[in-house]
């Protein structure tokens, strides 16, 4: 015997996440508080975190920025020795 599918509105579903958001508790108690499978209630924590975080990638912008700036740490430090060798250089001699 298969059980029935449960069928959850989005305000449901929307105050079941902000209550594991908001309350620190966890999935599975929060899951067990509202009669529901955990799993179901950990994907919909999961897309939440998902829609407000992002998923962890970068951007094509923020790609371009990365590499822009990498490249200006790189020269910076260039010049930083530069001047270390010659502030060396002058003291010595």
């Amino acid at each position: 015997m298969s059980e029935k599918r449960k069928k959850y509105d989005r305000e449901f579903r929307e105050g079941a996440v902000r209550i594991v958001r908001e309350t620190g508790k966890s999935i599975a108690a929060v899951a067990r508080d509202l009669g529901m499978h955990e799993g179901t209630l950990g994907n919909w924590v999961a897309q939440d975190r998902e829609a407000r975080e992002g998923r962890g990638e970068l951007s094509k912008d923020d790609l371009e920025e990365l590499k822009r700036l990498r490249s200006e740490n790189a020269e910076l430090r260039m010049e930083r020795d530069v001047l270390k060798r010659s502030v060396v250089l002058w003291l010595s001699g």
